[in-house]
């Protein structure tokens, strides 16, 4: 039996630099059982292996892409008997939402000492519960993909306007994150259409099951479980098992008033005109074309193909900080 499971992904950009160092410390602490994949279509395998030394913690090192396809194959797969460890996330990826989350911030070594010194204890204080995003097209008999944060519209359009144009110019990932938010801000309140900037968000139509509908063409798009949402918006007071949800018409003023309530620490404290705070167990998501990324990952919705989304039972996850 081992204290700590780490599953690395050795191809995610975060871990070019960092692995060696990673790998130098899981030898040094037996503690640890290190396990690498080579590709994301190994991770089923993976938790295969790792449910064979009964860890107490799974930690997942890599980036978006790897710690969804990880929460997906250990809510699907069924490798572990009983419940799954506990799940911890490095701060390894480009935006680190999960990890931030759980209270895991700064150098990705230093924070799995402290879940390996915290795995050593009792981890009844540190666990805490996470309904996760369950991604479908809604037919019977689909595989949801399970993720966290889902960005939709305007907001699907600048992390992948960041992704495309600005990461590769090798700045910091904080610099890229402010060149692109201020690029969709020029964008929306200035409308402006160039080549250069952010494409422009496409209409969709959103229906909470027995809780209506909201259709529109929106700069901003979240769906999430995460007891902290972006923007500053607050989610207390959030009831268990559903997900929020926050949509920002693609207005001028609606974005200029979203913005001044975010900096105030104001956001979802107050209804606003242009600004839709929602809670929902079914989203559906239509529209003629629109893309939506969880956790990193890439999904389009169309006409007669929609995304619908379903919050899923708790799932316990290891939790550094308050």
């Amino acid at each position: 039996m081992a204290l700590v499971a780490l599953l690395s992904n050795p191809n995610s950009t975060g871990n070019r630099s960092l692995l060696p160092m990673v790998r130098s410390y899981c030898a040094k602490n037996p503690d640890i059982f290190h396990y690498e994949v080579e590709e994301i279509g190994q991770i089923a395998k993976a938790l295969e292996m790792i449910a064979r030394v009964k860890p107490k913690v799974l930690v997942v090192n890599g980036g978006d892409g790897t710690v969804q396809s990880a929460l997906t194959e250990l809510y699907h797969g069924g490798h572990f008997e009983g419940s799954p460890p506990p799940v911890a996330v490095l701060p390894n990826g480009k935006t680190n939402l999960i990890a931030l989350d759980l209270g895991a911030e700064g150098d990705p070594l230093v924070a799995l000492e402290r879940i390996l010194e915290v795995a050593k204890g009792d981890l009844a204080e540190h666990i805490v519960v996470r309904e996760l995003i369950a991604l479908s097209d809604g037919s019977e008999g689909a595989r949801p993909v399970l993720g966290m944060f889902l960005g939709g519209a305007g907001l699907a359009e600048t992390i992948l306007y960041c992704r495309n144009k600005i990461y590769p110019l090798g700045l910091p990932n904080g610099l890229s994150h402010f060149l692109a938010a201020m690029a969709v801000l020029v964008s929306t309140i200035f409308e402006m259409k160039v080549s250069f900037l952010p494409a422009r968000a496409k209409p969709i139509s959103v229906s909470f099951i027995r809780q209506g509908e909201l259709q529109g063409i929106f700069s901003v798009l979240i769906v999430t479980t995460l007891d902290k949402l972006l923007l500053g918006a607050q989610a207390g007071g959030a009831r268990k098992g559903l997900m929020k949800f926050l949509a920002v018409d693609q207005r001028p003023w609606s974005m200029l008033k979203m913005i001044s309530a975010s900096l105030r620490g104001k956001l979802g404290q107050r209804t606003m005109d242009g600004v839709h705070f929602q809670e929902g167990d079914t989203i559906r998501i239509d529209s003629e074309k629109s893309s939506v990324v969880l956790d990193g990952e890439v999904f389009v919705a169309s006409r007669g193909s929609p995304i619908v989304l379903r919050s899923t039972p708790p799932v316990p996850f290891l939790k550094l900080a308050a």
